[in-house]
């Protein structure tokens, strides 16, 4: 088997009267992201990314919308689900580039927890393993016009040991 890449996307838009979540931490804004769950775009591609890696389908096929079990849930509860799923499948986390696509609010003072959050989540106690970042799309598209926030993850797997 050796190591498989995969590519994880999510986008939600801006509401009113929800709480904006990225990697499990509360970010302060006047709007949040829709969604059944938490609505948090970074945990949500990850989990795809980890999730077409293991050549296990997407986030969709293990976590409806349509399961009102779900609705709210956080999304670091579905990411430690995730990896339950790509352990019993042989996999362990090699790395995570992860890229959050947003105008407003600015987020460099949040990376650091957020990435502390999916790390205890993903169990990865080694550094250097998972990369997020925050950019801007300079005013272009539905997260120039601040409508809503996307995010992208690259994630590698290796063979458990």
């Amino acid at each position: 088997m050796g190591s498989r890449v995969g590519i994880g996307f999510d986008a939600h838009p801006l509401v009113e009267g929800r709480l904006l979540v990225l990697g499990g931490v509360q970010v302060p804004h006047r709007h949040g992201l829709s969604g059944h769950s938490d609505g948090d775009v970074l945990c949500h591609a990850i989990m795809d990314a980890l999730l077409g890696a293991s050549n296990l389908g997407d986030k969709g096929i293990h976590f409806p919308s349509s399961d009102p079990g779900l609705e709210g849930i956080s999304s670091l509860i579905l990411l430690s689900q995730v990896l339950a799923l790509i352990k019993q499948n042989g996999w362990q986390i090699a790395n995570i580039d992860a890229t959050i696509l947003a105008q407003q609010p600015k987020l460099a003072p949040y990376i650091p927890a957020m990435k502390s959050n999916i790390e205890a989540t993903l169990e990865l106690s080694q550094e250097g393993v998972i990369s997020i970042k925050a950019t801007t799309t300079d005013y272009l598209g539905f997260a120039g016009r601040e409508e809503g926030i996307a995010a992208q993850a690259v994630a590698l797997l290796e063979e458990a040991a």
